[in-house]
């Protein structure tokens, strides 16, 4: 298990909260309301973990939208949300004029345009600040319960989820949400290292803002 120290997991929740602002933004626009988002927790768990995690808490099925991302890390981000709440998302950005039947049926591209811009949003800011550069795939959607969502698909079998507990407010809706990071352990140090280098650049840059300057020893 690769474990982050509080000053790691405070950095990097604190990027992540970055790039779901962003994203938020980018959703107020396309809805025309205040759109709230906030990531207040941040944990490392095992993929297991991660899907127990989600069936006791959610007992209907789960919509994921799922985008695939490299670089010095690689992996799977997934937006998650219960899918009793994927009709109201689309709503929400589709607008309310159109019939129920109007909106199923543009519900998949919907959710799509959802994830791509929230999982846009983290991931970018978040290998911008530690300086590193991710291609990242066009999203797809997918429907099952949590197991179904996390399960491995490419041989992956130390793959650990970097797992991000969403606050999701649209015109006054609450709607739950989670971020799921899926990465290699190899990938997940690569991170770490990143990460702790961008706490000690932010340091050594406090440092030499409170030097005096101009002073000299006798």
């Amino acid at each position: 298990m690769v474990e982050l120290t509080d000053l790691e997991r405070d950095a990097l929740t604190e990027l992540v909260n970055m790039g779901v602002g962003r994203a938020a933004t980018h959703l107020s626009r396309m809805v025309n309301d205040q759109v709230l988002l906030s990531v207040p927790t941040v944990d490392i768990v095992s993929r297991h973990e991660a899907a127990s995690f989600l069936t006791a808490r959610e007992r209907t099925g789960l919509v994921a939208v799922e985008q695939q991302f490299r670089g010095s890390f690689d992996g799977r981000a997934m937006l998650i949300f219960p899918e009793a709440n994927s009709l109201e998302l689309a709503r929400a950005v589709l607008g309310g004029d159109l019939t129920l039947a109007e909106i199923v049926d543009l519900e998949q591209d919907a959710l799509a345009e959802i994830g791509n811009i929230i999982l846009n949003g983290c991931l970018v800011i978040v290998a911008n600040a530690l300086k590193d550069r991710l291609t990242i795939s066009l999203p797809a959607v997918l429907r099952g319960d949590g197991a179904n969502i996390l399960k491995d698909k490419g041989g992956n079998s130390d793959e650990l989820v970097l797992f991000l507990y969403i606050d999701f407010t649209i015109r006054s809706r609450s709607i739950r949400g989670y971020i799921a990071l899926l990465m290699g352990v190899s990938s997940l140090e690569s991170l770490k290292q990143l990460i702790h280098a961008f706490i000690e650049g932010i340091a050594s840059e406090s440092t030499s803002a409170g030097t005096p300057h101009g002073t000299h020893s006798a």
